[in-house]
């Protein structure tokens, strides 16, 4: 019986830790009024919207099934970083009986020390459209590449596009993003970073459209109006440093989540690689599941999405990438 109190109290005690820091880095609930979008916002928007329409639209469903697929979006996230003037690498990987491919692009930095890396995955469930999941994320990560191409920072920045993040790959060694950040370990690589952007193209006004994993909503907004930064405990340091660069660069607002990755929805993209091998990651969402209704269906189309609050997120996650960028 003591046994079974101590590990009742230890329960307890991971439960109230992970529930403080849920609490602790979301900004206050409430309507919150958009600005209007900056000429350099509106650019952004045009970018997103055509990177969406290219993934979800032209080249459509994407994955080890819908396989040619896959790899004309991989081709294309390759023209397009050429075309910014980088120098895309393929990593070439085995799984089920095919070849699958994750394209980088560095961008130089002043120093040769730690790495930060941003990156989405390119593949969708079920062969389906995957507007929202993940050609968002894709092109999130694309239109950064743009603004910071010829900008040199302080450290270098990897712009990473994972295949197999979806079943029936999800959260095993053949996701593109574990085989990445195995590479990343056994070449003894430091990452200062890894900012995984995954469904970011969702938003909603609407009382009510937000939900949370069970026991860890009190406080939080009931409108889906938010973007959400989510990471375990070991990468809350993190989780605060990037909250606060988000908050300063964008009038998008932002809520953050530090907790065990057991938690459902918290380890739910390819940031969970990266904990696999020690490294501090964490994910950019507007929480999938709990606020989209296309989630992971024939209907996650590219009209269903936000593109002006996407390019508030994009000036966001540019105030982020040179916060991180500096050591």
């Amino acid at each position: 019986m003591f046994r079974v109190a101590v590990r009742l109290g230890t329960v307890g005690a991971l439960s109230l830790i992970a529930f403080g820091y849920w609490t602790s880095m979301g900004n206050k609930s409430g309507k919150h009024v958009p600005l209007p979008l900056t000429p350099d916002e509106t650019q952004t928007r045009t970018h997103l919207r055509k990177h969406v329409e290219m993934l979800a639209q032209t080249i459509g469903g994407r994955n080890a099934v819908r396989y040619q697929n896959l790899c004309r979006a991989a081709g294309y996230i390759e023209e397009q970083l050429r075309s910014l003037g980088y120098r895309p690498a393929r990593q070439i990987y085995e799984a089920g009986n095919q070849t699958f491919t994750n394209v980088e692009a560095e961008l130089s930095g002043k120093s040769e020390g730690a790495v930060l890396i941003i990156g989405a995955h390119y593949d969708t469930a079920g062969g389906l459209p995957g507007a929202n999941d993940n050609a968002s994320g894709v092109a999130a990560t694309l239109e950064l590449a743009r603004q910071f191409a010829g900008e040199k920072q302080a450290r270098r920045i990897r712009w990473v596009f994972f295949a197999n993040e979806e079943p029936p790959y999800f959260q095993s060694s053949a996701m593109g993003s574990h085989v990445y950040a195995k590479r990343c370990r056994e070449g003894k690589e430091e990452i200062a970073a890894m900012l995984s952007l995954e469904t970011i193209g969702y938003y909603s006004e609407r009382p009510g459209s937000q939900t949370y994993p069970v026991g860890l909503h009190l406080g939080y907004p009931d409108r889906g109006d938010f973007l959400g930064f989510v990471a375990n405990i070991q990468s809350a340091l993190l989780l605060r440093r990037v909250l606060k660069a988000f908050r300063q660069g964008t009038s998008l607002p932002a809520q953050g989540a530090a907790a065990p990755s057991s938690i459902p929805g918290i380890g739910w993209s390819d940031h969970w690689s990266f904990w696999q091998f020690g490294y501090r990651a964490l994910m950019v969402t507007d929480t999938a599941p709990y606020r989209y209704p296309y989630y992971h269906t024939a209907e996650d189309t590219p009209e269903k999405l936000d593109y002006d609050r996407m390019a508030r997120a994009v000036t966001g996650l540019a105030a982020v990438v040179r916060e991180l960028a500096s050591p």
